[in-house]
């Protein structure tokens, strides 16, 4: 009789603490969903300017991400109703174990493992304490002689029901904090992951308003509130931007109070707002965007008289932490490159400075020189005397005319204020035209022009592609000899007609084909007439190739010698009938 009594006891037990596991796994489920289940991600979350913007949520009944629900007006209801049954069904399993023969100690520990059951299953501490107080009578009304009464016969039953008191309210006292235990670890390890993907999120982001939408969009996530935003420009509030949730029930989220409250908080770096002691008229609660003592804007949410908890308070601050660090980030970037752009023109302008002073100034005491003669003993000289004097006063001016033209023409280049006249030309046409105004100490040497068997076009602007040959076949006539050869060939290559420029002179050395196209560079050859070169002609030729969507290169001619090549677009023509 003793083994199937043993064995039913056993069953009892097992059955009943496999459904008390399934609760307990059910409730840790339940937590980790709640508060990792659903995951901060947002991409582009638009935001509203003049009609309202609305994120849907997945499921309108869902609590916010971070929360766990709210306890509604039944939740005692059902709390009680839980312990009831379990320390029912705890008193059942005690009178099989006393059917059966079990002693007083084996039902004890079954009340006592109940009450363990009622500290998971309850959401309030106040139900263990409880349920160990009821557990200790109505095991003395059921179990202790006289049975059904809450009297009893031994004085020592006094300690009995201490010490299972005790041990069933540590018991549950301990599943308790336990249960509160895992609820803040999940909180932590939900905070660092929303965290962690806010920064992510945050450092794809380019700009101010791309950084203030995917923060915005983060909080609407996390919060399940209407958002408004700020962002501060000169010290004062930009144009709103309104985030709001599918069921959004406020009309108006930027009126006169809303906006000066915002504003206080720009100016004081304070929240304030709902919930708050100062302006808590509002119906947002404001708080600043800021590093320190520096705000970069101000968030607005909908509070619905119903305040923050703790948690999401601090998470609410870490994102907006994460918003401003990436905004001063950006903000950092932005000085940092406008410094760099500043520097580069400062040296731009100390090298254009420079290279006028030393190269202005020889063909201007020339010109004055030479004017000064002519002034002074015109009628003692020869005829080929004059005439020697006012080509290189000619020769001077136009250095002087090409060095501006070049430097106004690049300067419109560099700024993007030219506007490309694009037409269909003969590339032999424009070859000629600039020919017809390279350097007349171009006589010196031989220029010949290979053009290709069949005619080439190419969609081009034709006065910049003229000043972009004179200024390699001038190149070529400055760094060459007398008497030197310079060729000019065409060919096409796919989409594109090549120019190449070469000459048979003493080229140009590896290491400077780098820079050669760099502005002022002029490297370390010597101009033909020892005139130093202010190095914008190559500069001014790659401009303007680049701006016609093409590219320069210089190689090396053979035997020596150098060769300047470009490619511009091939052009069609067009046929009106």
């Amino acid at each position: 009789m003793q083994e199937p009594v043993l064995i039913a006891g056993l069953a009892a037990v097992f059955i009943f603490g496999f459904f008390v596991m399934r609760k307990l796994d059910r409730f840790l489920e339940r937590e980790r969903a709640a508060l990792t289940g659903e995951t901060a991600r947002t991409a582009d979350t638009e935001p509203e300017n003049a009609a309202a913007s609305v994120l849907r949520p997945e499921n309108k009944g869902d609590a916010p991400m971070g929360r766990l629900p709210a306890p509604s007006a039944a939740a005692p209801l059902r709390d009680t109703g839980k312990s009831i049954l379990v320390l029912l069904a705890a008193t059942l399993v005690g009178a099989a174990f006393s059917a059966f023969g079990f002693t007083e100690a084996n039902i004890i520990a079954v009340y006592i493992f109940g009450v363990l059951v009622i500290s998971i299953v309850t959401t309030a501490p106040l139900y263990s304490l409880l349920s160990s107080v009821v557990s200790v009578l109505v095991f003395n009304f059921f179990f202790t002689d006289p049975r059904l009464t809450f009297h009893f016969s031994d004085p020592g039953y006094l300690v009995t029901f201490a010490i299972m008191f005790m041990i069933a309210f540590l018991t549950g006292s301990l599943a308790s904090r336990l249960k509160d235990n895992a609820r803040q670890s999940a909180q932590a390890a939900f905070r660092t992951k929303i965290l962690f993907e806010t920064n992510q999120l945050l450092q794809k982001k380019q700009d101010d308003p791309s950084v203030i939408d995917a923060a915005a969009g983060q909080l609407l996530k996390l919060l399940r509130r209407d958002i408004v935003l700020y962002l501060a420009e000169n010290g004062a509030l930009s144009e709103p931007r309104i985030y709001r949730t599918a069921d959004s029930a406020h009309a108006d989220l930027t009126g006169g109070a809303e906006r000066e409250t915002a504003a206080w908080v720009l100016r004081h770096n304070r929240h304030a707002g709902a919930t708050t002691d100062t302006m808590p008229g509002a119906k947002c609660l404001y708080l600043a965007i800021r590093v320190n003592r520096q705000v970069y804007g101000v968030v607005g949410i909908a509070m619905d008289d119903v305040p923050l908890d703790s948690f999401e308070n601090s998470v609410l601050l870490s994102i907006l932490g994460e918003c401003a660090l990436a905004l001063e980030n950006i903000k950092n970037a932005r000085e940092k490159e406008e410094a760099a752009i500043l520097a580069r023109n400062e040296q731009l302008r100390a090298n254009l400075l420079r290279a006028i002073s030393h190269d202005l100034r020889t063909p201007l005491t020339s010109i004055s020189g030479n004017a000064s003669n002519l002034i002074s003993n015109y009628r003692k000289m020869d005829d080929g005397t004059r005439s020697q004097i006012f080509s290189d006063i000619y020769d001077d001016s136009m250095w002087l005319i090409n060095l501006v033209e070049n430097l106004l023409a690049i300067t419109r280049i560099e700024e993007g204020r030219v506007n490309l006249n694009r037409s269909a030309e003969l590339m032999d046409e424009v070859i000629a035209e600039a020919l017809r105004h390279v350097n007349r100490r171009s006589r010196e040497h031989t220029i010949r022009v290979a053009g290709a068997q069949e005619l080439l076009l190419a969609q081009i602007d034709v006065k910049l592609i003229v000043q972009v040959l004179i200024n390699l076949v001038d190149n070529a006539v400055k760094y060459t000899p007398p008497g030197s050869l310079i060729e000019i060939r065409t060919r096409q290559q796919g989409g594109m007609v090549e120019v190449s420029v070469a000459d048979n002179g003493p080229g140009i050395p590896d290491e400077q084909k780098p820079r050669v196209f760099e502005m002022f560079y002029s490297g370390a050859n010597r101009v033909a007439d020892s005139r130093r070169s202010l190095g914008l002609g190559l500069s001014l030729c790659r401009s303007i190739v680049s701006a016609h969507g093409g590219t320069i290169s210089v190689s090396d001619n053979v035997p020596h010698g150098a060769v300047f090549s470009f490619t511009v677009p091939a052009g069609e023509v067009e046929l009106h009938e």
